[in-house]
């Protein structure tokens, strides 16, 4: 008599996993994986760090400025000039990446100072290029663990090395990425962006409006230069659409001393005393 062919379980069926049912599983998994995975490495908290994909290390925005002035000096056509003025732009703005990966470092390096077991204030990025890199790279130089939490994208964006091969997350759901940045932060930083950037700020601030954030997640806004440009934000208080206590959540920095200065001085006075528990 012949047997039927024997018959894999559920778990690992790839077309059911994959199938609209199985969507709950998914999600589930996203979150299991992360939280297993963080305290495996003993991550008691993350320092989140936003910014926008597209700002380049200053080396690669050097190297760009230039080809763009020898272009102008052989052809001196309307499009030549336009590529420069667009190369002096990138240039300026990759100061950005290098204050990002600085900062980060000094986080990094002091934090490790305070242990371990467990790791307290690990840099947490979107995993991608520009300032997620830099977030990521500046951590990693300093020698401590750092993560990434990407996202699955139509054009496949991978996440940046710079990342501790053992905290390199990729999720396909963006409420689930969010999540993680909020679950465990203790501070939000974010240096100028985008949409994306945009995004993950006003979540975090509507979250912490809305309770469901500790009262002393700290945001600092970083450049002023660029923020109060693209966002009038007391304008929101002239208005009546946020008062001042709310509007009191942000705080400002210009340079990477101001910064780090900032973000250690709240996280001593707020995180440190009480030692950590996890938000489960």
């Amino acid at each position: 008599m012949k047997l039927p062919p024997k018959v894999s379980p559920a778990y690992l069926d790839i077309p059911f996993m994959k199938s609209t049912p199985a969507r709950p599983l998914r999600i589930l998994a996203e979150y299991i994986d992360p939280l297993t995975r963080l305290q495996q490495e003993g991550v008691a908290d993350t320092i989140v760090m936003f910014g926008s994909a597209r700002i380049l290390p200053r080396s690669r925005a050097q190297a760009r400025l230039a080809r763009a002035r020898r272009a102008v000096g052989r052809r001196r056509d309307p499009a030549s000039r336009a590529r420069l003025r667009k190369a002096r732009d990138v240039y300026e703005m990759s100061r950005y990446y290098e204050e990002a990966r600085q900062l980060a470092g000094r986080i990094t390096a002091w934090a490790l100072t305070l242990g371990e077991r467990p790791r307290r204030f690990v840099i947490c990025s979107g995993g991608g290029p520009g300032i997620m890199e830099a977030a990521n790279r500046g951590a990693a130089e300093a020698g401590g663990k750092t993560l990434g939490l990407g996202i699955e994208l139509p054009h496949e964006q991978r996440t940046n090395h710079y990342i501790s091969p053992e905290l390199d997350f990729n999720f396909h759901y963006f409420f689930m990425r969010k999540l993680w940045f909020a679950q465990i932060a203790k501070a939000l930083i974010v240096f100028p962006g985008g949409f994306g950037t945009m995004d993950e700020l006003w979540e975090m601030l509507t979250l912490m409006q809305t309770g469901k954030l500790g009262r002393h997640h700290m945001v600092l806004i970083y450049g002023r230069r660029y923020w109060d440009r693209v966002l009038h934000w007391h304008e929101m208080v002239r208005w009546g659409t946020i008062d001042e206590r709310e509007y009191g959540v942000l705080q400002f920095a210009d340079t990477v001393e101001e910064a780090f200065e900032r973000v250690k001085a709240e996280l001593v006075k707020h995180h440190l005393r009480l030692g950590h528990e996890w938000p489960l």
